[in-house]
């Protein structure tokens, strides 16, 4: 898979423009910082005691994601006037988008400085639109977000961007520890 790809979504009146881009090494210290947060805390079961490391090896993965075409993960950066970088606020994924398969799944996170300025619902809206237009042929159909019942937060996004609610989903620790729900969008929405 292209790992080139450049995503963006309109700005907003209270927040600006997003860039959508695959990881970088550069993000390291970026994405230590933002997963200070409890609420994410993305690497907590990576068994790094190091913060950059662990930060690295994540990024190392979602590189390996672009280069397998598994997992096509983008950094979402504000855009800040007059730089080049961006400030990093989320990220969005796209996961086994697979030739002849029907089904794939997103996922996303946002930074807690970024959270209720719709960074989730348009960096999603901006991988929706990118993941039918680039995978439809290939037999893409629908796809799939999944939360915890305990995340309204994830219920808002799901319905701004819409992702119907399907059913839930029963338990499956440890990476989904509590029932969950299963949201679709199909190509045609």
């Amino acid at each position: 898979m292209n790992a080139s790809v450049v995503l963006r979504a309109a700005a907003t009146p209270a927040s600006p423009a997003l860039v959508l881009r695959p990881w970088r090494m550069e993000d390291v210290a970026a994405l230590v910082e933002v997963g200070r947060d409890p609420g994410l805390r993305l690497w907590a079961d990576s068994g790094v005691d190091d913060e950059a490391e662990a930060a690295a090896q994540w990024v190392r993965a979602q590189q390996r994601g672009w280069t397998a075409g598994d997992r096509l993960g983008f950094a979402v950066l504000a855009e800040e006037p007059g730089s080049v970088h961006g400030q990093l606020v989320g990220s969005v994924v796209l996961k086994e988008a697979t030739p002849g398969e029907p089904a794939a799944e997103v996922g996303y996170w946002t930074a807690a400085r970024a959270r209720g300025r719709g960074v989730a619902p348009r960096s999603l809206e901006a991988l929706t639109g990118w993941a039918f237009d680039t995978f439809e042929a290939d037999g893409l159909e629908r796809l799939e977000l999944l939360h915890q019942v305990d995340n309204p937060a994830s219920c808002r996004v799901a319905q701004k961007t819409g992702y119907d609610f399907d059913s839930i989903l029963p338990a499956s620790p440890p990476a989904f520890p509590h029932d969950g729900h299963l949201h679709i969008r199909r190509a045609s929405a």
